[in-house]
């Protein structure tokens, strides 16, 4: 049974002794009380960068203790929940992640958009300029929801799902679209038929509309 292991928020902070004026959420910590959960978002959680992350389609970003073994068996840390500044830590994932699965938490009915694409601000975080090539290579990106029904959440409640179709693309093909030369139109061209978040649409149409 998959379970929610941790619920992690953040407040803005310093991104780094050398950037005292960028500011991030990304240090995340675990809360042991219940929280309300949003169409915006975690209360009491913060963005930095409302361009790039947030709103409505991401929500929520969710990550798995799965993941964090991975990296903590190949050297990495911290690896405690919410070091990648996820928002909800499950226990593991369930095969073929898709977007448009959806993920039901005590009250909260969640709908995944798409992969977590990692940048500069996860590097700083983890201290470690190579780290956003580490985090592509890994595949190991989490998955980015939108918030269709408010509610409560706290560790320990039990995660049920509602499948999208199965001809939906997985969450990870979408991670693999991100990189790839040339671009998988049809992929792309069939994900826009899918609920996918609004910044993912928009980059997959420039995709279309352009050079591949």
């Amino acid at each position: 049974m998959i379970t929610l292991r941790s619920v992690n928020v953040g407040t803005l902070q310093a991104l780094s002794p050398d950037t005292p004026r960028k500011r991030s959420g990304i240090y995340k910590h675990a809360i042991a009380s219940s929280v309300e959960v949003t169409p915006l978002g975690i209360v009491g959680d913060r963005v930095g960068n409302l361009t790039h992350h947030g709103g409505p389609d991401q929500a929520v970003y969710l990550y798995s203790e799965s993941d964090y073994a991975w990296w903590d068996a190949r050297g990495v840390a911290p690896t405690h929940p919410g070091s990648f500044g996820e928002n909800l830590t499950l226990s593991e994932w369930w095969p073929d992640v898709r977007v448009g699965d959806r993920v039901t938490i005590g009250s909260v009915l969640l709908e995944l958009t798409g992969p977590r694409i990692p940048c500069g601000t996860l590097a700083t975080r983890m201290a470690d300029p190579q780290f956003v090539k580490l985090f592509r290579d890994a595949e190991r990106c989490g998955a980015y929801a939108r918030v269709l029904q408010r509610g409560t959440v706290s560790a320990g409640m039990a995660v049920t799902l509602e499948r999208a179709p199965s001809d939906f693309p997985t969450i990870l093909e979408l991670y693999r679209a991100w990189y790839a030369t040339p671009k998988p139109l049809p992929l792309l061209r069939h994900a826009l038929e899918t609920p996918i978040g609004s910044r993912l649409r928009a980059q997959c149409e420039r995709w279309l509309n352009g050079p591949p």
